[in-house]
């Protein structure tokens, strides 16, 4: 997530796209998602699947067996996988009671050796100083999460404006979640400022980093085709690769020290 628009969304397919492990994307931004009419140019599934179906299916009781019908591919051996965001915002209310019945079922995703989940939640939402909203954003889901990292350009103004957010996401992972040693930060590398700066100001620690690569960030955002090489080979692309080292190897440490079941698969939720 982002305190304001940093590319979460951008950075959260690039991630499940270069992950050396079958990954599973949730695109729960509330603000509506934009994968299925971007990077898929409207060519992937219709408005019959996706993240709003499932807040009906939530009130029926019937989430647990319509739940893997709203997953598409983004490959063709099923390694990568896509529950598509909302398609209007007036949708997000609705999702109050799914948010918790979601969190269940990605479990299920990861254990034991499945596919490790990366949760979109757009823009930061809050009820108050120290907790997130709960009704149309997706904290049910950033508090069982291994990880929940904050998406931040290493700019001034973009450090600034997450430092605010920084400290009410910690509050409310402390009080509801699994602890704010599950915060972090993912590092957008447009301007000056090193990670060791960031992690000083805001006191967490930046746990990967992605270039600024903006003929690959528009691949990923409207699907336009790259002006040269293929995407696997572009720096965005060969850096997210390499962030799922740091990525992994601290998820798996969260998981340790809860106890979870499927501590040591390596099977991950990132928020």
């Amino acid at each position: 997530m982002s305190a304001k628009s940093s590319g979460v969304t951008c950075s959260a397919l690039a991630l499940a796209l270069a992950s050396p492990r079958p990954t599973a994307l949730a695109e729960c931004d509330p603000a509506g998602g934009t994968i299925r009419t971007g990077y898929l140019q409207g060519g992937g599934p219709t408005a019959a699947v996706g993240l709003h179906r499932l807040a009906t299916a939530s009130r029926a009781g019937t989430i647990q067996h319509e739940f893997p019908e709203h997953w598409v591919r983004l490959d063709d051996l099923g390694h990568r996988m896509f529950l598509p965001g909302l398609t209007d915002p007036s949708q997000a209310s609705g999702l109050a009671g799914a948010w918790g019945d979601m969190g269940r079922l990605l479990r299920v995703w990861e254990n034991p050796g499945g596919h490790d989940v990366i949760i979109d939640a757009g823009r930061v939402q809050v009820s108050s100083k120290t907790t997130l909203d709960s009704v149309s954003y997706p904290a049910a889901l950033l508090r069982q999460s291994d990880l929940v990292l904050l998406v931040v350009r290493n700019t001034l103004p973009s450090v600034l404006s997450a430092a605010p957010v920084v400290q009410i996401l910690r509050a409310d992972l402390t009080e509801h979640g699994t602890g704010g040693e599950a915060l972090g930060v993912l590092m957008i590398e447009e301007g000056g400022l090193s990670s060791s700066e960031i992690g000083a100001r805001l006191g967490v620690p930046v746990l990967a980093g992605l270039p600024w690569d903006e003929d690959m960030a528009q691949n990923l955002t409207t699907g336009k085709e790259l002006r040269r090489g293929k995407p696997a080979r572009t720096k965005l692309m060969r850096h997210a690769r390499s962030a799922f080292g740091p990525l992994t190897e601290a998820a798996t440490r969260r998981q340790i020290q809860l106890r979870r079941p499927g501590a040591l698969t390596g099977a991950a939720e990132v928020a």
